[in-house]
This record gives structure tokens, C-alpha cells and sequence, in this order.
């Protein structure tokens, strides 16, 4: 029987992030049942709250990125600020930050302070560059991370220059890698009962993803080049025209590419011996897809997909974000849902694409209210009294 506990339930999250890849990281803690509490800045918070657009006065980006999180507004500056937030980390298992590095350590919370005193603690952090070398010191935003790793180099068409990709992909996936990060070290943490401290960079995050790119380097010395949607070696595998929009289509085995000719009604592909093996296509791809267009513009992309797919051929229409997000086959299994703001609007959610067969994802509430939870999570701590004095005094709000 399926539980309703997530598979980190029982353990604590402390996260200091702002924007996109702390909060990423967090998130999926958060989904897989971890109690993350947000500690924020007095006056705005994390600057993703002021992004628009705006639901219920706050940034819609936020509700989303900050969902099954509690927020709790501490002046940092202040000793009975900090003294409150050490009390917060002795209860946390993981601390997860995305500031500049040794923002913290300025304040006497770095990674060594804090996990002198708190041995168990796995101390995440995420910055542009690392924690050392040369670039340290300076900011990083996932546009630089994504230039500097190479990934504008080979986005975008040969003619137009380069280009980032659509999603901040450098922030994304250094989030992923630091809560794949924390669930390592927790589960080394059962074993020794020591934590442990992780560095993960947006460069080093955007660099670990050029896999056909290293691969043919380091074989060939070649270097890799914006291919448009096209891929490094294989044709036919990219976006072709149709009458009515755009299809991605993939045919890099014999049996593929049979199929792929058949659905055309294009046996003369088929029977030419220029396009009979993988690498002989790729190395005729323009003269190639020049051919394949010349059929596929006279069709429509649901002909298309329902022909490529009756004969086993991998394809795809090319959907706009409007599509995505009433696509049938999500809806079926149920990715979108809704969750409630502080003030009951629900606030569409984006699925977490984890499925456990026995542990639920959590769905609980959508980001919370600056501070909102201030109060209740430091009464946890410290006791009503001390809490509301702390309220009180504006170290906390």
C-alpha cells in the first residue's frame, strides 16, 4: 500500500536561497517530504518574490519554485538573529545556500563554524563558480555560467550566433546535482554519522552535460558547433517542417529508418544507397532533410506523428508552452495540480517527475508568505515566549 510520507520525511532543511538554485534544490527535498524552512531576509526576501507576474501580491514564479516550504524572517546581522538561526541548524539535518561564497562565513556561519558545532549537518553550497578558484570571488548568473561552459556555443543555427537555452539550464541542474548531492551524504551520514560539506557550480554543473561534445574532442580534437535542432552525428534526428508547424523526428536505426521512409511514401530514400548507413546520412543531413521537408511541408504534424508512429518510428510534435500545459498523456497521469496560496487561491504546479511505487510526492501548499511562518517554527525551537520576543524586537519577523 502506498504511503502518504515522503521518502525523506523526519528530516530537516534549512534553506538560505534566493531565486533559482538553492530553492530548485530545496523544492525536490521538499517534494520528497523533508521539512525545508526558508530563512529570508528582512524587507523583501528572496527577490524572486518581486518577479512578476504576480498572484495574491506575490511573484508566480516564487509560489511554484517555494512550494511545501515554511518561511521565517531573521535579521542575520543581528546576534540574537544568528543565535536563533543556530538554533534552527542544531534541528536541521541540511543546510542548502546559493549566496556568494563566504557571505556566510562573514557572518560566522560558514560551513567549518557550523559544522564544528553540528557534526551531522551536511552543509550544501551552490554558486556560480565554486567555492575556490580563481573565479570564486566573482558573481555568476546562469547566462555566464552557460557562456563560460560552452553551452551558447553549440545553441541556437549556425547563421544567427549564439544563443542560451530557453530555461536557465545551468541553475536547474546544479540544483538537481546538490539534492542528489544531499541525499548521498545522508545516506553516507546513516553509515559514519558524520555530514558533510558539498560544493556544486553552475560552470561545473553546465560543463558535466557536454557529453557528445567531450566525447568527440577528446577522440578528434573536433569542437562542437551550434547544429540548430539537429544532432552532433545522427540524421534524420531533429525538428522538420510540416504544413501547420514543426515535428522532431528520429530514425537512426535500420529499422527506424525503414519505418521513417514508409510513412513517407518515400521508398526512393529508402532504395538510395548515399543514405543507407547512419553516417552516410549525417553526411549528406542537408541535402537529406531538404528531401524529407520537401514531403513533410504537404503533411500535417498529427499526420505525421500518427504515420511515424504506426510504423515504431520515435517522433514528437513540437509544442508550444500553452500545449504542454493542457497535454493529454500529463494530464492522464496526473502532473499538473493545484495548491493552495496562504490566502486559499490555488496556484497551478508543475508534477515533481519523481514516481515512487510506495513514497507519495508531497503536495501540500504552494510558497509560502514572507515570514509567515516565523512564529510557529521558532516557538518549535525555542518556545512561545522567546519567540514572540524575538518577533517583538525585530530579529525576527
Amino acid at each position: 500500500m502506498k504511503s502518504d510520507a515522503g521518502a525523506l520525511q523526519g528530516v530537516r532543511v534549512v534553506e538560505v536561497g534566493v531565486f533559482m538554485a538553492a530553492p530548485f534544490a530545496a523544492m525536490h527535498l521538499a517534494d520528497m517530504g523533508a521539512d525545508v524552512v526558508k530563512v529570508e531576509a528582512p524587507g523583501t526576501g528572496d527577490p524572486a518574490r518581486a518577479t512578476g507576474p504576480f498572484v495574491s501580491g506575490e511573484g508566480s514564479a516564487f509560489l511554484r519554485l517555494n512550494r511545501n516550504k515554511r518561511s521565517v524572517v531573521l535579521d542575520l546581522k543581528q546576534p540574537e538573529g544568528r543565535e536563533a538561526f543556530l538554533a534552527l541548524v542544531d534541528s536541521a539535518d541540511v543546510l542548502v545556500e546559493n549566496l556568494r561564497p563566504g557571505a556566510l562565513r562573514r557572518l560566522g556561519l560558514g560551513p567549518e563554524e557550523l559544522r564544528a558545532r553540528h557534526p551531522r549537518l551536511v552543509h550544501a553550497s551552490v554558486s556560480g563558480w565554486g567555492q575556490d578558484g580563481p573565479l570564486a570571488d566573482q558573481p555568476g548568473l546562469d547566462i555566464m555560467a552557460q557562456a563560460r561552459a560552452g553551452l551558447m556555443s553549440i545553441t541556437g543555427h549556425p547563421e544567427t550566433g549564439p544563443a542560451k537555452v530557453g530555461v536557465p539550464v545551468c541553475d536547474l541542474v546544479a540544483g538537481l546535482y546538490a539534492a542528489l548531492g544531499i541525499v548521498a551524504a545522508l545516506r553516507r551520514r546513516d553509515v559514519t554519522g558524520e555530514g558533510d560539506q558539498l560544493d556544486v557550480s553552475l560552470l561545473e554543473a553546465g560543463v558535466s552535460l557536454a557529453v557528445w561534445e567531450a566525447g568527440r574532442y577528446f577522440a578528434t580534437g573536433e569542437v562542437g558547433s551550434p547544429q540548430g535542432t539537429a544532432h552532433q552525428s545522427q540524421a534524420p534526428y531533429q525538428a522538420v517542417v510540416t504544413s501547420d508547424g514543426h515535428v522532431t523526428v528520429g530514425a537512426n536505426t535500420p529499422k527506424t529508418w525503414e519505418g521513417f521512409c514508409a510513412a513517407l511514401e518515400r521508398p526512393d530514400l529508402l532504395a538510395d544507397p548515399g543514405y543507407a548507413s547512419v553516417a552516410q546520412r549525417y553526411q549528406r543531413r542537408e541535402q537529406l532533410l531538404a528531401e524529407i521537408e520537401r514531403t513533410t511541408r504537404t503533411r500535417t504534424t498529427d499526420d505525421l506523428v500518427a504515420a511515424w508512429t504506426a510504423h515504431g518510428v520515435p517522433c514528437a510534435p513540437l509544442s508550444t508552452y500553452d500545449q504542454v500545459f493542457d497535454d493529454p498523456h500529463l494530464a492522464a497521469r496526473d502532473f499538473f495540480w493545484d495548491a493552495p496560496d496562504a490566502d486559499g487561491t490555488p496556484v497551478r504546479q508543475i508534477g515533481s517527475p519523481l514516481r515512487f511505487a510506495e513514497a507519495a510526492a508531497q503536495r501540500r501548499t504552494a510558497g509560502p508568505r514572507l515570514g509567515g511562518d516565523s512564529l510557529e517554527v521558532l516557538a518549535e525551537l525555542l518556545g512561545e515566549e522567546r519567540a514572540a520576543e524575538l518577533l517583538a524586537a525585530g530579529v525576527a519577523r
